[in-house]
């Protein structure tokens, strides 16, 4: 198993959620974060003061899923996510060693 990590514009928030969806995905867990990347924030003026906001409004999207099923939700991502533009986002891959469905005890794939 493999967790999946996407980090995405707020804008296509939606769009890849939809698309997740219609790709079976069947399950994500989706977080409002701020961070900055390779473009670290801008400068701006406030009341005659420079300002520089380095935190850009994120979205993160977290999958587990199947180690077979990585790379058609990799796909899934880049096609709904990219805009060409900087800032897109980035996508993490790693490791799950187990999971468990806490309200059955399930362990494994069948937790997923």
């Amino acid at each position: 198993m493999k967790r999946i990590i996407a980090i995405v514009r707020p804008e296509k928030l939606e769009t890849l959620k939809d698309a997740l969806f219609a790709a079976d995905v069947r399950g994500m867990t989706i977080s409002q974060v701020n961070g900055c990347g390779n473009q670290h924030g801008w400068k701006e003026y406030y009341r005659g003061t420079e300002v520089l906001l380095n935190m850009v409004p994120k979205v993160k999207f977290e999958i587990v899923a199947a180690d077979d099923e990585v790379d058609s939700i990799v796909d899934t991502i880049l096609k709904s996510a990219r805009t060409g533009e900087v800032g897109d986002g980035k996508i993490f891959i790693s490791p799950v060693e187990e999971v468990v469905r806490i309200r059955t005890g399930e362990r494994g794939d069948a937790a997923v």
